[in-house]
């Protein structure tokens, strides 16, 4: 591996208290342009204010566009994925319900924390109505028709990822997420493919992965589609209590996502997590994730053969502050390098950072 150009800030908002981005996803629109998508203008990781935005660099990654809203409803729009399919350009988020914004408000609180956003935060919610959080409340996308410059309403969908759809050889639009639930409620990871009517509709589900111990939480997957036409999944598997756990599994469909294989372990029990996949034109499948325990930063392991075996992995950084980063997605650059994204917390706040990479 080799750096071409070291970390920098793509997207920050340092000169106001709403300086929190996260979350982000980058791909490249019809015309060439390169794009990322993130929640931002936040006061904080759980915060009422999240809305998402939309960067554009039209030099490689050069230089990048001040963010500008796409998503904005009266929750807190987190995470976004992008998919482009032609001019049409699909943008996905999610909300928490007020009760959960409350809950976690109320910790920090409890937790000794004096801070006026808290405040601020909590008059907010007193402001958003019953009937604006039953219309926005759950997993949420917005579709363009002209190459990304404008979007329509705001619409819900059965299930949720980080990094949104993908477009399949056939035209079809993938969506692989974890069912929309409650907080605390456990729901599966389904398949969902966008009708003519630009609905999401579940057609299957992904089998539950575990580890030697037993069971453990399987959320926020990203699916490709491989050379060989088969779909391969990369899932974020995590234990909240006893052994520690926070890793990636790995499923494929060979049948169109009918059926998938069982889930299995791809890196080490805490090496990180959630994953994001990518193909390279030479062929190579690349994975990013972040690292969130000892030498906080972003990661990747790469395969040659279609997901099937896997190289050691591959150190991108290794020197955030700590472990509220990550989210990290990657898309090649019009001279075969990599650009990666991810959000990093640091002492003034939460910027979106980039690193131009290369393959050995």
């Amino acid at each position: 591996m080799k750096i071409i150009e070291k970390k920098k800030i793509i997207i920050e908002n340092n000169n106001s208290v709403f300086n929190y981005f996260g979350w982000p996803t980058i791909g490249r629109l019809n015309d060439s342009t390169l794009a990322v998508v993130c929640s931002g203008f936040r006061l904080r990781h759980v915060c009422p204010f999240g809305k998402v935005v939309m960067s554009l660099s039209h030099d490689e990654g050069k230089t990048w566009t001040k963010p500008a809203p796409i998503i904005d409803t009266p929750l807190d729009d987190r995470d976004a994925g992008i998919c482009v399919d032609g001019n049409r350009v699909i943008v996905t988020s999610f909300n928490n319900d007020i009760a959960f914004q409350r809950t976690n408000i109320q910790k920090c609180i409890d937790g000794g924390d004096t801070s006026s956003k808290l405040k601020l935060m909590g008059a907010y919610l007193d402001n958003v109505s019953d009937e604006e959080c039953k219309k926005f409340l759950g997993s949420t996308y917005t579709v363009s028709h002209d190459g990304g410059n404008t979007f329509g309403d705001v619409k819900i969908c059965p299930v949720s990822s980080p990094h949104g759809p993908t477009k399949l050889k056939d035209g079809r639009i993938l969506y692989v997420g974890k069912i929309f639930a409650p907080s605390g409620v456990a729901s599966p990871i389904a398949c969902a493919v966008l009708d003519e009517n630009e609905n999401f509709n579940i057609v299957s589900y992904v089998p539950e992965g575990s580890d030697e111990y037993g069971e453990c939480l399987n959320c926020e997957p990203h699916a490709i589609e491989l050379d060989d036409g088969s779909i391969l999944v990369a899932i974020r598997a995590q234990r909240y209590r006893g052994n520690s756990l926070f890793t990636v599994f790995l499923t494929k469909s060979t049948d169109g996502c009918k059926t998938f294989s069982k889930p299995y372990m791809v890196i080490g029990r805490e090496s990180g997590s959630p994953p994001h996949l990518m193909i390279h034109s030479s062929g190579t499948v690349i994975m990013t994730y972040a690292r969130r325990k000892d030498n906080y930063g972003i990661r990747a392991i790469v395969s040659k053969d279609n997901g099937n075996t896997w190289s050691d992995e591959i150190v991108l950084t290794d020197d955030a502050s700590g472990g509220d980063l990550g989210y990290p997605s990657t898309i090649e650059r019009n001279d075969h390098s990599l650009i990666t994204v991810w959000y990093e917390r640091d002492e003034v706040g939460s910027p979106i950072k980039q690193l131009i990479w290369d393959l050995d």
